[in-house]
């Protein structure tokens, strides 16, 4: 057979196929295909927490510390939904591990003293004000507890 008809039949073959293959769908001019992302428990629990659904956030955070006991990140997080729950307790205790983990954490740093200015704790606030005065400067994890410091003490009447 020369190399002219085998060229014929592969195209003939090729048609074949395609005209048996059902048409995919079209696709809007720019529009993109994303997979389709299977969330783990972190994702969701941040979710969760940023839709102000902290009893949610904490059961799924409890599975992800447990899970990866060295993830400061999340330890913040669990902190963080106890505290919005009342569990004040619970929620110094996390973020103590989350420093523990990372001392460095500024988000930790922001919502314990947060959590002192609850709990009428000022000086223990203050501590971790400066501490992060010392890690960022002016970054927005100082700023906001400095706000929270200064609305604590206007409100119990501080100077």
């Amino acid at each position: 057979m020369s190399p002219y008809w085998k060229y014929a039949l592969a195209l003939a073959a090729a048609g074949a196929i395609a005209w048996a293959a059902p048409a995919a769908p079209s696709l809007a001019a720019g529009s993109i295909v994303e997979p389709v992302k299977n969330e783990g428990d972190y994702e969701k629990a941040v979710k969760a927490v940023k839709s102000e659904k902290y009893k949610d956030a904490i059961e799924l955070l409890q599975k992800v510390v447990q899970k990866e006991p060295a993830k400061a990140d999340a330890w913040n997080y669990l902190g963080y939904s106890q505290r919005k729950t009342g569990k004040y307790d619970d929620a110094l205790k996390s973020y103590t591990r989350a420093l523990d983990i990372d001392p460095k954490h500024k988000g930790a740093h922001e919502y314990v003293g947060e959590l002192y200015l609850q709990t009428d704790n000022l000086p223990k606030a203050e501590e971790h004000l400066k501490k992060l005065s010392a890690l960022c400067g002016s970054c927005d994890e100082r700023k906001d507890l400095e706000k929270a410091v200064a609305a604590y003490k206007k409100a119990k009447g501080i100077s």
